[in-house]
């Protein structure tokens, strides 16, 4: 079986849908790893109680993005990790990280890309009166949200829609999608980035 690790920065709900579908055999592949740059950010708690192993660091402590990625690439590769999942992981990914995984990289993003790119995506569609929004999985380039596009699915914004309510039906969407879409990547003899895979 292959082998990912998981990228988070807060309350860690994909990641929780990681797991479990890891549990109940959706996704074939081992996580061997969560990686996460808020030291007392709730994912953390949430991958001591599944037992899965944890780097936590602060960026803060390294003179450079590129000295702590270089930290990040040796545990990766110590631990023989085939894909990077990006689940809420509130930073870009620096060269360094890019160079070693390219095309092995995937990030989920709570809107149709390109539309509402970087943070607070249900908030600019909120802002902009937009009728639709919806859940992105994406290749990870250089640049914000910008990599070649693997899935998108749509989820319609009702005119009394508040926050909260289209968060929670867009985590309901993302909570489905993402296993599922990790496990044909983790499934292929190939997790590179092959343009086949990518769809709008």
């Amino acid at each position: 079986m292959k082998n990912f690790a998981v990228f988070a920065s807060g309350s860690g709900s994909n990641f929780q849908a990681i797991v479990d579908a890891v549990k109940a055999g959706e996704i074939t592949a081992n996580l061997s790893l969560l990686v996460c740059d808020k030291p007392g950010a709730y994912v953390v708690q949430r991958a001591n109680q599944a037992r899965i192993p944890t780097f936590v660091f602060n960026p803060k402590d390294y003179p450079t993005k590129a000295d702590f990625e270089k930290e990040i690439v040796m545990l990766l590769k110590d631990r023989n990790i085939d894909l990077i999942v990006l689940a809420g992981y509130m930073r870009l990914i620096g060269p360094t990280l890019l160079k070693e995984y390219e095309g092995r990289i995937v990030n989920i993003h709570p809107s149709l890309l390109p539309d509402f790119p970087g943070k607070d995506a249900i908030g600019q569609a909120l802002a902009a009166k937009a009728k639709w929004s919806g859940v992105t999985i994406h290749y990870v380039d250089e640049g914000m949200d910008t990599g070649p596009i693997i899935v998108r699915e749509r989820v319609r914004i009702e005119e009394n829609e508040t926050r909260e309510s289209l968060q929670k039906k867009i985590q309901e969407k993302e909570h489905k999608l993402y296993p599922s879409i990790l496990q044909m990547l983790l499934t292929r003899e190939d997790v590179n980035h092959d343009k086949k895979t990518c769809a709008n």
